[in-house]
């Protein structure tokens, strides 16, 4: 008897299903794709998903730029997309919806889209292959869930059987995470259904900030696929429950900004930890490791903060990197190694705003590890106490001096490949313009 295909099986499974979801993510970050009924939804595995392969390079409105002839100079060539193996699964917040997660198929004679963030991080992560190691990673996103005033302007959100204050800090409060708790077992819950990893749910510094973690994986590109659907089942779960969740990196101006950390240790063949302070070589290999985070981590910076508001997190004193250093159980520094030691020691790349693309800020962190590795240098002294008082002047702390420093990058494009640099950055410079063409209300506040 022929095999059931895996559309078939689900089916079976899931007799309520009407519809598909074939979602890949843009530069941003955003969910993109087709929705199939059922009837038509087994061309998906047969024959792919066609839509334009410039798809990847659209700015936060959906807009195309034609930067380096993708888009409109090149006809907007179709690329086919095709199911990835195990990420067939309910959409919890659409009862008669399934979702699987596509990617495009390659041109001829290329291992991607050299313009596909996907396909960036799997090229990044291939140089670790010709050492024999292993990345293992986790990320932890924070985000806020929001609401709307009488204006529609947006503020953070309250539970709406408590008149607490929205403005209070009450980090780690069980109080805070009992108000929100049906909101976030229903995360939690949408995120078993779909096999994402999630761990704890922390209360942050604002008001109706939180974090969710995902769980340590030896497969990075897997890691940031969950990330990604980690982001749109929060927004999902938030928008069925009458609220917003954005992951902005600073939605308002005096609450604690949002971060993607991304926590990275190395593997062996064996499985043992490369990093681990036991092991003969694991400081020295540690150091190397945070010695090219260090040369890099400037370069990368406009895919860290990959929006104006992005850098209205890096202040002085609020845990937010701003500078190179690193130390030990240290939240002041930009590579914080958490306390526990042996096979979990780990380096936690604290840079990142949640609104971040994960492949790009995975492939940015990896980059930086295996230059460390392979120049073999030094990351200078752990550094004691609150290392984040002073900015450093170097440090890239607007959008267009960022991407003038990713465009001049030395390291990457040996990593992003030499084309991707100065495309992400004209994209974004294109995409800032638009920002900035319309007249601001705070304009006629200030000049007129």
């Amino acid at each position: 008897m022929a095999q059931k295909s895996e559309w078939a099986s689900y089916l079976a499974k899931h007799p309520e299903t009407k519809f598909l979801d074939a979602v890949m993510f843009d530069l941003c970050g955003n969910a993109i794709g087709k929705r199939y009924p059922a009837r038509d939804a087994e061309k998906v595995w047969k024959s792919g998903v066609a839509f334009c392969a410039g798809i990847s390079t659209l700015d936060a409105q959906g807009n195309c730029w034609d930067v380096n002839g993708i888009g409109f100079s090149d006809g907007d060539p179709d690329a086919i997309s095709f199911p990835l193996p195990g990420t067939l699964v309910p959409v919890p917040w659409r009862a008669d919806t399934a979702q699987v997660m596509i990617a495009p198929r390659p041109p001829k004679g290329e291992q991607g889209w050299w313009f596909d963030p996907r396909a960036v991080l799997s090229r990044v992560i291939d140089q670790f292959g010709t050492m024999g190691l292993k990345p293992v990673v986790a990320c932890e996103l924070e985000f806020y869930l929001c609401q709307r005033d009488d204006q529609g302007l947006l503020q953070q959100a309250r539970p709406g059987q408590i008149g607490r204050s929205p403005d209070g800090a009450r980090v780690l409060a069980f109080d805070k995470l009992d108000e929100w708790g049906d909101l976030l077992a229903e995360i939690d819950a949408a995120c078993q259904a779909q096999g994402l990893p999630a761990g704890a749910a922390t209360a942050e510094y604002g008001a109706a900030q939180f974090e969710v973690n995902l769980g340590h994986l030896d497969d990075p590109l897997l890691a940031a696929d969950q990330a990604l659907l980690l982001r749109r089942i929060i927004k999902a779960v938030a928008t069925k429950a009458g609220y917003e969740a954005t992951f902005m990196s600073k939605p308002f101006a005096g609450q604690s900004g949002s971060g993607l950390h991304i926590h990275v240790s190395l593997a062996d063949d064996k499985g043992h930890n490369l990093f681990d302070d036991s092991a003969p070589e694991g400081d020295v290999l540690l150091g190397h490791a945070l010695a090219g985070l260090q040369e890099t981590a400037y370069e990368a910076m406009a895919i860290f903060a990959p929006n104006l508001n992005a850098y209205r997190r890096f202040a002085p004193d609020q845990f937010v990197p701003v500078n190179t250093t690193w130390g030990v159980n240290n939240r002041s520094v930009a590579f914080r190694i958490p306390a526990e030691g042996g096979q979990a020691r780990r380096i936690e790349h604290r840079f990142a705003g949640a609104e971040a693309n994960p492949y790009l800020v995975m492939a940015a962190v990896l980059a930086g590890i295996h230059h460390g590795l392979s120049s073999g240098n030094g990351p200078g002294p752990a550094s004691e106490g609150n290392a984040g008082a002073v900015m450093d002047p170097a440090m890239p702390a607007k959008l267009w001096t960022a991407l003038d420093r990713l465009e001049q990058s030395v390291v990457l494009p040996a990593y992003f490949g030499p084309r991707y640099p100065a495309a992400y950055a004209a994209i974004k410079r294109r995409e800032l313009d638009a920002f900035l063409a319309e007249v601001l209300p705070r304009e006629h506040d200030w000049y007129l």
